[in-house]
């Protein structure tokens, strides 16, 4: 009887992953959210991603929060968009999951980053990803990295958190330091260190990104499901 009360248990924190924007802030990251009506979003000086449940999204909510930024990020089912804001991308994710501690050998340096390298790791964050991390972004969970010649040359930290689940993100390493395997010890340190918070590591990959796919799937990652992630952003012209 125990055993049953725990499978069930398991799987419905597992079945928050299916919209991990709006359990994010509804748990862990419950005092960076901005609620409109049926939307939440996080805080955008964070990341600005926002979320809807299972009932169809208020457009006004969009409108609400494109006042406080010029794009920002659905996650989950398609919104209802106003004239005022455009659809600019769908990008169809892999969500991936990891159940097992990671085992490979190490043969860098990984360096947990604190306040004193925020500056740096902006800096590389913006050769790359620059659309999807903020000023305080970092702040969200832990962050890690691999100096090579006192520069940073890749770095993997966290990201959305529910009360079992933590997202492996911002896996990013400098155009002219790829192929050393860098990627792949940072993001097995990471889920590493989520897995010995008793919690486990997901993530999101673009399912286009065969080379990022085949290399989660290296290290154990498994595709739990397909989440579409919707670009929206103010309208030039607003239609009439």
């Amino acid at each position: 009887m125990l055993q049953k009360s725990t499978t069930i248990s398991t799987m419905n924190q597992e079945q928050k992953l299916d919209n991990p924007v709006w359990y994010s802030l509804a748990e862990s990251h419950k005092e960076l959210g901005l609620i409109y009506n049926k939307t939440h979003f996080y805080d955008p000086e964070y990341c600005a991603f926002g979320a809807f449940d299972e009932k169809p999204n208020n457009a006004e909510d969009l409108i609400a929060y494109a006042k406080l930024v010029p794009s920002f990020f659905i996650f989950g089912k398609k919104p209802n968009i106003p004239n005022s804001l455009q659809l600019k991308e769908e990008l169809i994710c892999l969500q991936m999951i990891v159940r097992d501690r990671i085992i490979i050998p190490y043969k860098d340096e990984i360096v947990k980053l604190e306040e004193r390298h925020r500056e740096v790791l902006l800096g590389l964050v913006k050769i790359v990803y620059p659309e999807y991390f903020k000023s305080k972004t970092a702040d969200l969970g832990n962050y890690y990295g691999i100096f090579k010649d006192n520069q940073l040359v890749a770095i993997t930290g966290e990201r959305m958190q529910t009360e079992g689940f933590t997202e492996v993100s911002a896996v990013i390493t400098h155009p002219q330091h790829t192929g050393q395997g860098y990627a792949k010890q940072l993001v097995a340190h990471t889920a590493n260190a989520i897995l010995a918070q008793n919690k486990s590591p997901f993530l999101h990959v673009a399912k286009a990104n065969i080379g990022a796919v085949k290399l989660y799937e290296k290290l154990g990652f498994e595709t739990r499901r397909e989440i579409s992630i919707w670009n929206i952003a103010q309208q030039s012209n607003p239609k009439i």
